[in-house]
């Protein structure tokens, strides 16, 4: 529970005077509580965005914009990401403490045993067309796993609750791998339950039956670093949508389809893909002061992709991570030669150096250089979104069954200000 700050706030309008209490997080600044506004005023609050407007009490992820801080649980985003692993990471989301060798060796396997899909979900993905976006596909797939998981939906029960929990982290690595594999008319790779959780993943999306695939250790460890650290971002749009969903008493699976189709947007997870578009149009790296000009204009409606965030005013304490395991990655692949790559280089360059850049902190972000190792790696620029997914499912599993077991949850029901017709009577077709 947030705790009490002895501190109220006094909304003055019109001929009415309110007291409303006040509440201190542990991290962040004093919250408003505005509850009985409505009940007691007649009047709402307008907050398009809800860039103001604290939604719910989670005690998940923090994340400091100006500091350039981002803690899962309390612990800073780079010390899991350089000295913990994906699946350990998954466990504190879940449970609110980094786990002890006996329940780590515990967890490990629950997740590993229930990687595989029920068999008939093979079927489902051949109604897609072949060139349908991988992100639809998994819409789709895990939409439809209430329907063939029917016996962990029951929300009330927190038995079948911790069940969904884990199918959905363990099954969301075949999903996505699947729905590549079908978009690119290769048979199914099934899980290998010797393989961690990254390593599976890659031999899933690049192995075939003809021949052996030995999964790199670097490229594995730098997938696992993307799969930690876009685990759980707060209260952003497809987290939001999946506590929305899940305010209704939806089945979790469900949640989780309406947050995969909230990522989808470009806005959203779709921002590594647009970044390595552009990096690609941009083309040859004496084509770049032609962009920035255009990235400075005003009149231009042209962005660099890939630069600055919405939250952080600072740099992006993900990306500082990611940086190093691009190095890592291109190193390994001896691929600096690559025309988009010498592009992002010298626009990261510039990005650092530029008083305009500098000014404007528009500093590299997270999905600058994911799309950069994932490109990498021989991933389409299609499965970069399903990628985020993928890391982001842990985050809403966490967020949902956080929301589901607060006692002071309700349904999610946004008011309005309602700039429409006013009242009018209706008047038959003949007179009109």
């Amino acid at each position: 529970m947030a705790l009490d700050s002895n501190k109220t706030a006094k909304v003055t309008f019109g001929d009415k005077e309110l007291d409303f209490a006040m509440m201190s997080p542990s991290l962040g600044p004093d919250v408003i509580d505005i509850r009985k506004l409505y009940a007691q005023g007649d009047v709402f609050t307008y907050d398009p965005g809800f860039t103001s407007t604290a939604s719910c009490e989670s005690a998940i992820t923090y994340i400091d914009g100006d500091k350039g801080e981002l803690l899962y649980r309390g612990y800073p985003i780079d010390q899991l990401a350089e000295k913990s692993h994906f699946l350990e990471v998954c466990y504190l989301l879940l449970y609110g403490e980094l786990p002890t060798a006996a329940q780590l060796d515990d967890f490990v396997p629950r997740v590993t045993r229930h990687t595989m899909l029920q068999d008939q979900m093979t079927y489902f993905y051949r109604g897609f067309r072949r060139d349908a976006h991988p992100m639809a596909t998994m819409v789709g797939v895990v939409g439809a796993m209430s329907a063939f998981y029917h016996d962990s939906t029951d929300i009330t029960d927190p038995d079948q609750r911790e069940i969904a929990a884990i199918r959905m982290i363990a099954k969301i690595p075949t999903i996505a791998a699947w729905a590549y594999k079908y978009s690119i008319g290769q048979p199914f790779v099934y899980p290998r339950n010797d393989l961690d959780y990254a390593s599976n993943f890659l031999h899933m999306c690049f192995a075939v039956p003809a021949e052996d695939y030995v999964v790199d250790p670097i490229l594995s460890r730098a997938m696992d670093r993307i799969f930690t650290l876009h685990a759980d971002h707060e209260q952003n749009a497809s987290t939001s949508t999946v506590r929305l969903a899940g305010s209704s008493g939806a089945n979790p699976f469900a949640c989780i389809a309406a947050g995969i189709a909230c990522l989808w947007g470009p806005a959203h997870g779709g921002a590594n893909e647009a970044c390595l578009n552009m990096l690609r149009e941009i083309g040859t790296v004496d084509r770049i002061p032609e962009f920035i000009a255009r990235a400075k204009d005003k009149n231009d409606p042209f962005r660099l992709m890939g630069f600055g965030h919405r939250v952080y005013k600072n740099f992006d304490p993900r990306a500082k991570v990611m940086k190093q395991s691009a190095d890592e990655v291109l190193g390994l692949l001896g691929i600096d030669n690559n025309p988009t790559l010498q592009v992002a280089k010298e626009l990261e360059r510039i990005a650092l150096e530029d008083e305009y850049f500098v000014e404007k902190k528009l500093y590299p972000n997270v999905d600058f250089y994911s799309g950069i190792i994932l490109d990498a790696m021989g991933f389409p620029t299609s499965m970069f979104t399903p990628i985020f997914a993928l890391a982001r499912t842990v985050g809403w599993v966490s967020q949902w069954k956080e929301m589901i077991a607060d006692p002071t949850q309700k349904i999610g029901r946004p008011r309005q200000l309602y700039t429409g017709a006013k009242h009018r009577d209706y008047v038959d077709v003949e007179k009109r």
